[in-house]
């Protein structure tokens, strides 16, 4: 195991609260889009991240009142058009590897989304595990909207599974902005608050989530991901076999303990 003490980013800010790690996208003046190497960093950021042991949870926080507007029409869409075919899939299997790396990090994390959340921007907030929202968030599948496939970076199998397959086809085949109130009513945010309330929110459930049993929380994680494509034979008995692997750690027996002492558990991870 690894730690990210004294980890810097380059080419966006990083910061660990206690065990929770923020991430924010600082372009703000532009709504915060990617480039190809904050795509690239984002994606080695998350490979580190099943092999550190002082992260237990992952908050990326919008900058200057947006989320991210997606790819950068200078930066990347410009360069995109001169590419040749094999330049195009590098890009869009390093655009995807960041979505794997997200994952499979072994961390949960919560997207806390305001204003725009676009493209790239959108697929992020889709690849968290929990989401937040204000009322001004909009959250935008536009690939469609300059001439592409909404097929990007997993939208087509992961979106289905969040919001329903006839409301992903709508935002994959027109591009509209779904708003906070769908997104709340549809299940993709967890829950709307106020802007000024975001950030505090969006920590709070990260600090909540990392004081928990960790190992069993990177369990769960790796299993939602995982069963997608088993059948129910067998992804009951892969949690068969996960949740035996959990009841030899020492945070089942803390708990026990805790439980039949009358007092709150402090689980450490092991």
């Amino acid at each position: 195991m690894t730690s990210m003490a004294g980890y810097k980013a380059s080419h966006f800010l990083w910061r660990v609260d206690g065990s929770v790690a923020v991430i924010q996208l600082n372009r703000p003046e532009r709504k915060n889009p990617l480039t190809f190497e904050s795509y690239a960093e984002l994606r080695d950021t998350f490979r580190k991240l099943p092999y550190t042991e002082d992260v237990h949870a992952v908050v990326f926080l919008p900058n200057g009142g947006n989320f991210c507007s997606g790819g950068d029409v200078h930066e990347i869409i410009g360069p995109l058009v001169a590419m040749d075919a094999k330049q195009l899939l590098a890009f869009t299997r390093m655009t995807g590897d960041l979505v794997k790396a997200m994952l499979y990090c072994g961390k949960p994390i919560i997207a806390a989304v305001d204003g725009i959340a676009a493209g790239a921007g959108a697929i992020i907030a889709m690849a968290s595990d929990l989401r937040l929202a204000t009322p001004q968030a909009q959250v935008a599948f536009l690939f469609n909207r300059v001439g592409l496939a909404g097929c990007d970076m997993g939208a087509c199998g992961i979106l289905p599974r969040i919001i329903g397959q006839g409301r992903a086809a709508e935002l994959l085949f027109t591009g509209r902005a779904m708003t906070a109130q769908e997104g709340e009513q549809w299940g993709f945010f967890n829950r709307i608050v106020e802007p000024a309330a975001l950030e505090n929110e969006a920590l709070a459930l990260a600090q909540r989530i990392a004081s928990g049993p960790t190992f069993a929380n990177g369990v769960t994680k790796t299993q939602l991901n995982q069963e997608w494509s088993m059948s129910l034979e067998q992804l009951i008995e892969a949690e068969a076999q996960a949740q035996a692997i959990c009841m030899q750690t020492k945070d089942f027996e803390r708990a026990y303990r805790a439980f039949t002492a009358k007092q709150q558990p402090v689980f450490e991870g092991d």
